[in-house]
């Protein structure tokens, strides 16, 4: 099947020959001729499958069939995260490219005033965070009476990061006669959202394989203050060309970038403490192979979309069994291979066998050469140790202990 079957305005399909794109993917070919009709969707869709050129699509269609009477938008996209608005923005600016389509993002952690200008050009499509969207709507910058489309990316993720009350003052803004599209890498997190949003959606559910084939998994059994040392002698192997790597919290991220920074190892990290333009620069970096190494948070990988990531390392274990297979998913795409390495303490064994279960298989494990296992941790006292052990050995004038006395 190709592209020109779906209908779509030839200008369409000269941005989708520049991106070279070949053959529609599942996803893309189950969901494209609903969308054209109109009707609601709720799609199950991961990260890397198409998604985004899926309502993408039928979105800009829309915006090159029926006139345009306001300089506020039809089209409304929300992304849970300043990476992922970023990135739907890119795609949707290169299909759009042979049109005058119109396409503002705004997003948190920049200053309003460049986006206020930029809505007040007029926009056809406008990509958004939740939380940045409501500040321009406080200041009148922005109205919905021409909506007619409305995209909620990755709705599981923005549920995840609290983002339902926004949603909700978000959708009361909005005009009842509208299409709803929500995508969601499972649907039964999101099945109460759609309730309330849309109207006898269409649901779409392309079949998952749980994990690709082509990649390598490894566990890596260790204690806790081994970890560094681990990695540090994983990136020192030659194959380890692009690698991500997934720490617990930001404060981890950085400690880590710390580590491999003493040892000579550069790395850009992403977490949700860094500024936008930290952020941006860090993934062009990563993207662009000028860094071999990424770290990342889970939150903040969202959006992360790069291609030839060769391996994936889980330097802590994730929070959910599902999230595993998300982030080793970020190797092995387009039928390349990818090795993923997780590192297991004893306090992760429990998340091990529920990952297991969902694989339907074990995962091998081994010891990483070069490690010496039988390396003691160094445990640092803590404040009250210190203090007792101060106040204990406190001397008095005379050299003598003062506590003695």
């Amino acid at each position: 099947m190709s592209f020109s079957q779906f209908g779509l305005d030839p200008r369409l399909l000269q941005g989708v020959a520049l991106l070279e794109f070949q053959h529609p993917t599942p996803i893309q070919t189950a969901t494209i001729p609903v969308a054209l009709t109109g009707q609601d969707i709720l799609g199950s869709a991961e990260t890397g499958t198409g998604k985004t050129a899926a309502y993408l699509l039928p979105l800009l269609q829309k915006m090159l069939t029926t006139a345009a009477h306001s300089r506020h938008p039809r089209g409304l996209i929300l992304a849970p995260t300043r990476e992922l608005a970023l990135q739907v923005a890119e795609q949707a600016v290169q299909l759009g490219i042979r049109t005058n389509t119109r396409v503002v993002t705004i997003y948190g952690g920049v200053p309003l005033a460049s986006q206020e200008k930029a809505l007040a050009r007029g926009a056809d499509v406008v990509i958004a965070t939740p939380g940045r969207l409501l500040d321009h709507v406080a200041r009148r910058n922005i109205a919905f009476s021409a909506l007619e489309v409305l995209v909620l990316d990755e709705a599981d993720r923005m549920l995840d990061v609290g983002f339902l009350p926004d949603l909700r003052r978000i959708m009361r803004l909005l005009p009842h006669t509208r299409q709803t599209m929500l995508f969601s890498a499972t649907l039964q997190p999101i099945l109460r959202l759609a309730a309330e949003m849309t109207y006898q959606p269409a649901r779409i559910e392309v079949e998952k394989v749980v994990t690709p084939a082509a990649i390598q998994q490894t566990l890596l059994p260790m204690p806790e203050h081994l970890k560094s040392r681990a990695v540090q002698q994983l990136l020192r192997q030659d194959d380890m060309q692009s690698v991500l790597i997934f720490a617990r919290t930001k404060h981890r991220a950085d400690r880590l970038v710390g580590d491999l920074g003493r040892a000579g190892i550069s790395a850009a990290v992403i977490h949700s403490n860094r500024s936008q333009s930290q952020r941006i620069a860090a993934l062009e970096a990563f993207r662009e192979q000028r860094t071999r190494v990424l770290v990342a948070t889970d939150i903040a990988a969202r959006g992360i979309d790069v291609e030839g990531i060769s391996h994936v390392v889980n330097y802590d274990m994730p929070m959910q069994a599902g999230d595993y297979v998300h982030r080793i998913g970020r190797t092995g795409r387009a039928h390349a291979s990818g090795t993923a390495f997780t590192f297991v303490t004893a306090a992760d064994e429990g998340m091990v066998r529920r990952i297991e279960a969902v694989l339907k298989q074990k995962i091998q494990r081994r010891q990483l050469e070069g490690i010496d296992y039988t390396t003691p941790a160094l445990v640092m006292p803590d404040a009250e140790a210190i203090r007792r052990y101060v106040e204990a050995n406190r001397r008095d004038g005379t050299g003598r202990n003062a506590a003695a006395h």
